[in-house]
Parts: structure tokens; sequence; C-alpha cells
């Protein structure tokens, strides 16, 4: 052989060792979970989504459409590839052979969430809210977890423990009151501390629960030999405080039952309206940067799992237009959080590709889904596969951390003595001034406190019992050994709320402060009734502002003196830089670009970036060299100029999925998944112009397509319907 042709063919060897492909799917690598969407329905050709897991909801046969049982529904993905998990409601759910009595020959529809009205909370036809008492704990257990492991999966979730905050009127929540306080049930609209003990209660029953449930589907699935994990999807604490629900959240995270969550973030939670510079109205962008961030924190300190989920509509019939404006800014956000890279990438696939919505928002006429929308929908879902962990930070000041309490859910409802929190502004007060000048803003659980790595990068932290309180001295401790170290602490609060004397910890058993921010001033060194000031403790700083948080934004310009306070005592605190004000945020991971701009900020100048970039958030996925981002958008990219091994033939963005690579010295060939009845677009960088292209569909037919060639980044277009079976393509040059 002539030394020049074995030079050649080790060089093609090296390139095929050596290319890392972005999407591809390797079955030695054994089964992925880095992906997933949840769906009640068998497969269908129109909802093959292609992520790696499809958790399939509810045990129920002949759910909805589906004329099969949950094992035959299961067993239609799995014949596709897919991981199967399961899902179901824990506060709600197809459960009605449990109220009617079919399963143990009582009637329970009187164990659902009731109002002072007498009105039954109900999530659908004979599904009630539920007060999980024992009884339906072992319902559960018996007749959906053993059900689920029989079938052989082996990962569960159990969905929104909820507890409706204005709910706690029925004769079973009466019961457990009495079982868990030793004393007859109050009304909670009566008194602030009755309506603190009420939620307290609804708080432990989920726990309760949830922890009941896992605990047997783990003893169960190991009797069988299996592993079983087990999720929690839930609202995010910031969505449940604002929406006024209960829920155990953080308190979960412990649990050694609990093996991780989802992030229930989406446009539905983010544009809940709330109040800044005197205004309410809908930010969701910065809403979802706080919401995937509380469950962030919530969970890195246990080392738990954390799912962030987006959604490409919401619950409410709106416009497509509108539904693609907030998943961009959700989405923007979610990856805006780079030590998260597992996704459920949608919710009810169903409804997204077969559900009719309006056409504009100003018209009545419904269509499905636009096909540029399910294009740039699936080339940003495809993307998720990919999606690398990243030890960049967003851009910005880092370092300022705000407390939040699961407490924060106990004081939404009933108002007592006139005082009220609307739209929790006592707790975006704290945030929102900081976020809108570009401060990329973290929030610390306060359960998490002995965790020392909660406290990681957190060198100034803001707090407020305004709308939270304590619910273990024991943080206090903790909190003061931060400040002892170094830490400065700014508590924003008047401590006149009328949570603030109900029977707890810090008045009871020895205890006799007023407030608990006495208790956590004494741990500081600060007796008595402090004032507003500057104090010192150890090598740490403590300001105490006598201003609850929600009056820096109720009103216009009321939030200069917090965020000239945050300013001095940060720049105070830093050993490298001063506290930076600007009107957007960045970050890299891997290969893609993230960037937000915010509006509501002193700078409404675009933000620019220069290069060589897919545009991702573009059905067309064009090649651009320059990307301007105005106030309130987003732009997600891929940056061309980031590939280390530009030589191998490599698919950089695609509305669909992408199997069986081969790269020869002049060819390189892939097959295509994508759900039927949508469009296709891809963008492939090449070591050379294409000089034969070849699309066959999975009959093995000639298939249409549009191609281009771009020199200057070294890319091929390719545009085709897309198919479940796969469609073939090879690429010659």
């Amino acid at each position: 052989m002539r030394p020049i042709t074995l030079l050649f063919l080790l060089l093609v060897l090296f390139i095929q060792s050596c290319a890392q492909l972005p999407q591809k799917i390797d079955a030695q690598e054994g089964p992925k979970e880095k992906t997933a969407f949840q769906t009640s329905n068998p497969w269908k050709p129109v909802t093959d989504v292609r992520a790696d897991v499809a958790i399939v909801y509810s045990v129920k046969d002949h759910h909805g459409k589906a004329d099969m049982s949950f094992e035959q529904r299961v067993q239609t993905w799995r014949d596709k590839g897919y991981t199967t998990h399961f899902m179901s409601g824990i506060a709600w759910g197809e459960y009605q052979d449990y109220f009617t009595g079919e399963w143990d020959g009582k009637w329970h529809l009187d164990e659902g969430q009731v109002t002072q009205k007498g009105d039954t909370l109900w999530h659908g036809r004979m599904v009630p809210y539920i007060v999980p008492s024992l009884n339906f704990i072992e319902y559960m257990k018996e007749k959906v977890i053993k059900r689920v492991i029989d079938s052989g999966i082996d990962a569960i979730y159990l969905e929104e423990p909820e507890f409706w905050a204005r709910a706690g009127y029925s004769e079973a929540f009466k019961r457990e009151w009495k079982e868990y306080y030793g004393f007859d049930w109050r009304p909670q609209h009566e008194s602030a501390e009755n309506t603190y003990l009420a939620n307290k209660l609804k708080y432990y029953l989920y726990y309760r629960a949830v922890e009941e449930c896992f605990s047997f589907a783990k003893e169960y699935g190991k009797s069988k030999g299996m592993d079983v994990r087990c999720y929690v999807p839930t609202h995010s604490l910031v969505n449940y405080s604002q929406w006024m629900i209960v829920s155990p959240e953080a308190s979960l995270a412990s649990l050694s039952s609990v093996d991780g969550y989802i992030a229930q973030v989406w446009t539905g939670t983010s544009r809940e309206p709330n109040f800044y510079n005197g205004q309410e109205k809908e930010r969701v962008f910065e809403t979802a940067f706080l919401e995937y961030g509380s469950m962030e924190s919530m969970t890195a300190p246990t080392g738990r799992k954390m799912f962030f989920l987006t959604d490409p509509i919401e619950d409410w019939p709106r416009d497509w237009a509108d539904y693609k404006k907030n998943y961009q800014a959700t989405f923007a956000a979610q990856l805006l959080y780079p030590m998260v890279a597992d996704y459920e990438v949608m919710p009810w696939p169903d409804r997204i590709y077969e559900g009719l919505y309006r056409t504009s928002a100003d018209s009545e006429e419904k269509a499905q889904i636009p096909r540029f929308y399910s294009t740039q929908m699936q080339v940003m879902v495809n993307t998720l596969n990919d999606m690398p962990l990243s030890d960049n930070k967003v851009s910005g000041s880092q370092g300022i951390g705000i407390l939040m309490s699961n407490s924060l859910m106990f004081q939404r409802f009933s108002t007592h003595l006139g005082y009220d929190d609307p739209q929790l502004s006592n707790f975006y007060g704290q945030a929102l001034p900081l976020l809108k000048r570009g401060v990329p803003v973290k929030t610390v659980h306060i359960e998490n406190a002995s965790y020392a790595t909660a406290w990681q990068d957190v060198n100034l932290l803001i707090m407020s019992y305004s709308n939270m309180k304590p619910m273990e001295e024991a943080a206090h401790d903790h909190i003061a050994e931060w400040v002892k170290k170094g830490g400065t602490l700014v508590y924003c609060g008047r401590d006149e709320d009328p949570f603030q004397t109900v029977q707890e910890w810090w008045n009871t058993n020895g205890n006799d402060f007023k407030a608990p921010s006495e208790h956590l001033f004494g741990k500081l060194g600060l007796e008595g009734s402090v004032k507003a000031g500057e104090y010192a403790f150890g090598k740490g700083k403590i300001v105490i502002m006598r201003k609850d948080p929600k009056e820096f934004v109720l009103e216009e310009g009321n939030d200069l003196e917090f965020v000239n306070t945050i300013k001095k005592m940060y720049d105070k605190n830093s050993k490298s830089e001063k506290l930076r004000f600007k009107n957007h945020f960045s970050l890299t991971r891997g290969p893609y670009e993230i960037i937000s701009v915010v509006n509501e900020n002193e700078d409404q100048s675009p933000y620019t970036v220069k290069g060589k970039f897919v545009d991702l958030f573009d059905p067309e996925i064009p090649v651009l060299d320059e990307k301007k981002i105005n106030p309130g958008e987003q732009a997600f990219l891929y940056n061309i100029e980031s590939v280390k091994n530009p030589q191998v033939p490599q698919v950089l963005a695609t509305a669909a999925r992408v199997y069986d690579e081969q790269i020869t010295a002049d060819s390189y060939s892939l097959v295509a998944k994508s759900p039927e009845n949508t469009t296709n677009v891809m963008r492939i960088l090449l070591p050379h112009k294409v000089e034969n292209v070849e699309i066959n569909d999975p009959s093995g037919n000639v298939l249409q397509a549009e191609t281009s060639w771009d020199e200057s980044s070294k890319t091929y277009f390719l545009s085709f319907e897309n198919y479940p079976e796969g469609v073939q393509i090879k690429l010659s040059w």
C-alpha cells in the first residue's frame, strides 16, 4: 500500500473516531433520561416527539380517546424505542373508583377540599382536589403504584401536591386537624394564627402523602428486584405562593424516597402579573427566571435531579403569536441556569400538535399549530437533547441572594387586620429592582441553610419576614455563622404584619420574642428593639431597613433607597468588582448563546452580538453575522465559530432528531425522525460544498426538498417533510 493512501485512510479513521456529533444516539450507552414529555395517550405518528422518555399519564384503562388498557398504552411507546415512566396527580386524578366507593365500598367525595362557602374545589368531573387521608394513601399504593411497578416501570412521578389556601373547611380536614393538633378545628378566616395553623397542616398532609407513597414504591420495587425512582413535578415556590396554594416544596428534597423534581414553569405560571415601579403587569421572562431559580436552589444542595419544563402553549386559550413570544421568554430563562441540563420538553403533545387555537389575537378563527411554529419549536426541543452542563455564569454581578421559605405559602389567604401583600410584592420587591437592572439575583432556601453548598457564591443576602416566617430556629444559627464569616445581610421589614405574633417557636417554650427577627438579631449581637441602620458582626455586616419590600415596587420610583443600599454594601464587601447595572443577561453553554434584554430599564438600547451564528428562534435557521436583541426580547443562537472540529460533518440545528450517522472521506449520511405533519429544517456543517444529495422517505422514495449552500459558514441547508419512521439523507462532495 502506498504511504499516501495509508495516511489518507488513517486520517479518515481518526476523523470518524473523534467526531463529536451533537445529536447522535448510541444504543450501547443504554437508555438516556435527559429529555422527556408527558402524555395520557398512546403513540401516534403526529406526536412522536423523539425525546428520551415518554412519561405515560394515569393508570386508568380506556383513558381519554384511547380504547386500551394502561399497559397497552405504555407498550405502544416502548415499541417505538422510548423509555417509559409514569405520572399521575397526587392532589387530584382519575380516581373515581375511590370517590364512588368501588374500591372499598365507601363514598369518599366528602374528602375533597372545601372553601368557607362550602364549595368543593374540582379539577374535573368527579375529580375533586383531595384532602389526602391515610385511606386515600392506601388506595394510591394498592391501585396505582403497585400496578405501575408490576408493568415494569421503574420511575414514578406524583405531581402537584397542592392544597388551596382558601380551602380547609371540609369534615375531612377537620378530622385531620384534630388528629394533628389535638384540639378542635378553628376557622382560618377568623385569625392570622388560625390561617397559619391551617396552612402548616395542609403542608404536612402532602408531605406525609408523598413520603408514604414513595417509601412504599421503593420497598415494593425492591421486592421485585427493581430500583424505583420517585420524582415530584411541582410548580415553583414563587408561583404557589402567588397563586395561594400550599405544597411541601423544599422539605421534600430531604426525603430519601425523593429522587428529584420537575420544575413546572411555563407561560401560564410566568405570565401572572406582578408589581414593579408602580405598575402591575405581566413580566414573563423575569418571573420565569425567578421561578426556575427557586427550583434550582431548592434542590441543588441536596443533589437531587431536576428537570426543567417549558410548554409551547399554555392551559389558557390564546393565539399562536402569543404562545410563541412567551415560549421564547420562558425557554431562554430556563437555559440561563447552566447547572441544569435535564428537561421535560413539553407536556401534552396531543394538545400542542392537534389542538385548535386562535390564529390571531383579534380573531376567533382557530387552527392547528402553524408550520413555522412547529418547526421552530422542534428546533428548540432538539437542542435540549444536546444542551450541555456548563460552569459558566450568566452575565452580571454575582453573589446576591434572596432568602425564601416554604412559609411564603402560609400567609397569602386570608387577609387579616388589613395587611395585604398584593401579587406577592414582598417577594418581588426584593428581586425585581435588581433583576430589572441586569443583576442575576439567586434565591436561597432557608430550609437548606444547614447545607454549606446553599451558601456558595452568596456574598450578600436580602431577607424579610414580612411575607414568611422561619419554621425552625436553627436556621438563624446558620445565617449568623455566615454573617460572622464575612457575609452581608440586608434585612427589610417593619415586622408589623399580623403573622408576627402567631403561636410559634419564637414566642413559646421559653422564647418570648415579639417577632422572629428579634431572635435572629440576638444571634447577630443586636439586642432589644433594633432600629434601621448598619451594624457589624464578626467579619460581616448587617443592614436593617425598616420598610416592607412591597413598598419598593408598589409606587413608581420607590426602589432607589433599596437599590442604593444594596450597591453600597455590595461594593464594600466585594474584593474584585463593583455592582454593575445593565439591561441584559447572556450566557454561553457550549456552542449555544442565550441572551435576554430586559425592558423597564433606563437603557433602552438593543444588545448586539457579532460573529457567525445560526438563529435558533427563526424557523428558517438562517446564518447571521450580527444579531440585535431589543428590550423585551430574547435570542437563542448556535455559535458556528465555537465548533472545535469544523472539518467533521455535523448537524448544527434541526427540527428532527438525528440517528445512524455515518461519515466517510467524501460523504455524510444520517436518518432524521420527527412527528408527522411537520416540516424539518436542518443546517449541517460540512468540509466541502455538496455535489450530490439523496433524500428518501421511509419507503425509499425520493423526497422533495429545499436545499442551499452557505459558503461563508460552510453549512448546507435542507428542508423537507418529516416522517416519524425516519427520512434517509446522504450528502456527498
